[in-house]
């Protein structure tokens, strides 16, 4: 028996940018100032991002 989790709304909002603008995790990583073993660690729901990386990711797919 497999347990399906949800993806947290960061991790989502991750994944539907990347999606909307054919971008890697290196490449995001690379924009937002956010190390890529992050934005692998939040998509795969496996660390509570600290608020910076929060903000920093929120902002750059915001386009701040």
């Amino acid at each position: 028996m497999s347990e399906s989790r949800e993806l947290s709304a960061l991790a989502e909002q991750i994944i539907q940018y990347q999606k909307r603008h054919d971008q890697t995790d290196n490449e995001l990583a690379f924009s937002s100032h956010v190390s890529v073993e992050h934005i692998h660690a939040i998509k795969a729901m496996k660390m509570t991002p600290p608020e910076d990386d929060v903000k920093r990711i929120q902002d750059y797919i915001k386009g701040k």
